[in-house]
């Protein structure tokens, strides 16, 4: 969870604040969305454009927290394994959830671009890589993902894999030639802008005190005014606060961290030559390179909230584990933010109750599907449509509170521990192998060498040797007889 380069270097504060609008007035609105990240602005831009009068109340400023700090990186899924929404929803609904998740990758793809949001540093492709050698599940996952869900996926051996990550420590790939990566910070405030010019208002600074959302015509409250809609959409993640303590807390808040490292000249591209995002398998490492010769990075995930730079050097550990040649590189910037991740892994998308909607719980799932989430409740709300009832079967589950992210915590080492072990034992197989490879081939090698030397010439047999004459037994009986 980062952005993008260029403006990795720089903190929140250093970006532009054009919205610093104070909600100060009474209003009144068709909806009301609480909370300015992505799938907040996503919902005001496509409820405007559609015509609804819109407000977007933010307690603190556009993008600051999981919003402005992610990777970029845009491909069609969810958290959950495509296996086990499978065996969550059936096959049809799954399909129909990842058509969605395809759906909102588009949205990003056709709304990041140079014309709209200027220096969005649109990057293709991605890959994810195997921590484990298992070339069975690669063929499983690669026939479920193009023949069932119908997305363009390539299957890389570990050769392939290698040539463009000089490691040991990845197997094989599947690479999405149709994903792709942005400036994460620069979508932000660029949808923000985007928002705007649609005819939402958007303002900042404006915590929300208080909800009533009984009857047709719903109550908000701030510390300076009071507002009224026929609809809300709860978009503030874990950050609703007390108004929504129940519903925050059906949210396990998780922290990620990433840096960006200073320029390391043509070093990287003696071990990186892949130019998208890469992923492991197992969600710890997800990288890329930005301004062609720097790596962005983010860390595995902690339960507690903490000075992003106390992650710096564990970010260096983790790079130098995986391209040692790389060594300890030095680091520009290290940020972070938290994301709230559901029990069940899927994003929450629906209607609590009439006229109350969430957009919530997009920890790990992707900026495809905050955009899709935005996209469906817009269109709920204004034009009726009802594929929002896909995610019913993802109902709100409490996430345990403390105790829940103590467990989370020890899940998530244990996760990565076991993860560890079987890469490690995934590459001393391939040593051993390696090894018995070898001691195969020199039998065989001296074979071949024995098969290509000339033929040894012999030396000619000795003639005859003359026999000395053997005594006869009556030669014997002569020799008897005489002296």
């Amino acid at each position: 969870m980062n952005e993008a380069a260029t403006s990795a270097t720089n903190g929140p504060g250093d970006e532009a604040m054009p919205f610093r609008e104070r909600l100060s007035f009474e209003l009144d609105v068709d909806i009301c969305v609480v909370g300015a990240g992505l799938a907040g602005l996503t919902v005001a831009r496509e409820a405007a454009r559609l015509g609804a009068s819109v407000a977007v109340l933010e307690g603190r400023h556009v993008g600051w927290n999981a919003s402005g700090h992610h990777l970029g990186t845009v491909m069609p899924g969810y958290g959950l394994a495509i296996g086990e929404l499978i065996a969550r929803v059936g096959l049809e609904d799954a399909r129909e959830l990842w058509s969605l998740s395809k759906q909102g990758a588009d949205y990003v793809r056709d709304t990041a671009t140079e014309e709209l949001m200027p220096g969005i540093a649109l990057g293709e492709g991605a890959l994810e890589v195997s921590n484990v050698d298992d070339g069975e599940t690669l063929i499983s996952r690669l026939r479920t993902l193009s023949e069932d869900f119908e997305t363009e996926v390539e299957g890389w051996q570990v050769d392939r894999v290698r040539d463009q990550l000089r490691t040991g420590r990845y197997f094989h790939g599947i690479y999405y030639p149709k994903a792709f990566q942005i400036d994460g910070r620069k979508y932000v405030h660029g949808l923000a802008e985007l928002t705007k010019r649609a005819g939402a208002r958007i303002f900042e600074d404006t915590p929300v005190v208080s909800i009533d959302s009984s009857g047709i015509r719903k109550r908000i409250v701030t510390p300076s005014a009071r507002l009224r809609a026929s609809h809300i959409v709860l978009a503030g993640n874990i950050h609703l606060g007390a108004p929504l303590r129940r519903l925050s807390e059906t949210l396990l808040p998780v922290w990620r961290y990433a840096a960006v490292s200073e320029p390391l000249g043509d070093r990287l591209a003696e071990f990186i030559s892949f130019r998208g995002s890469v992923t492991d398998s197992d969600g710890i490492d997800h990288f890329r390179i930005v301004d062609g010769d720097r790596l962005m990075w983010a860390s595995p995930e902690t339960t507690w909230d903490a000075r992003p730079r106390r992650f710096g050097s564990a970010i260096q550990r983790r790079i130098a584990t995986i391209f040692p040649g790389l060594g300890r590189v030095a680091l520009s910037d290290v940020f972070g933010g938290a994301v709230g991740l559901t029990v069940h892994g899927m994003p929450q998308i629906g209607q609590l109750r009439k006229g109350l909607w969430v957009a919530s719980g997009f920890g790990r799932q992707g900026l495809n599907t905050s955009a899709m989430a935005g996209q469906l409740i817009a269109r709920s709300i204004l034009r009726g449509d009802e594929r929002w009832r896909l995610f019913s079967p993802f109902e709100l589950v409490w996430a345990g509170g403390v105790t829940g992210r103590v467990a989370g915590h020890l899940i998530g080492m244990w996760g990565r521990g076991a993860s560890a072990a079987a890469g490690a034992l995934a590459r001393y197989r391939e040593g051993a192998r390696a090894k018995e490879r070898i001691r195969e081939a020199r039998p065989a090698e001296a074979n071949r060498q024995a098969g290509t030397r000339p033929p040894r010439r012999r030396p000619p047999p000795p003639g005859p040797r003359p026999q000395r004459p053997q005594p006869t037994a009556q030669t014997n009986r002569e020799g008897e007889g005489g002296s």
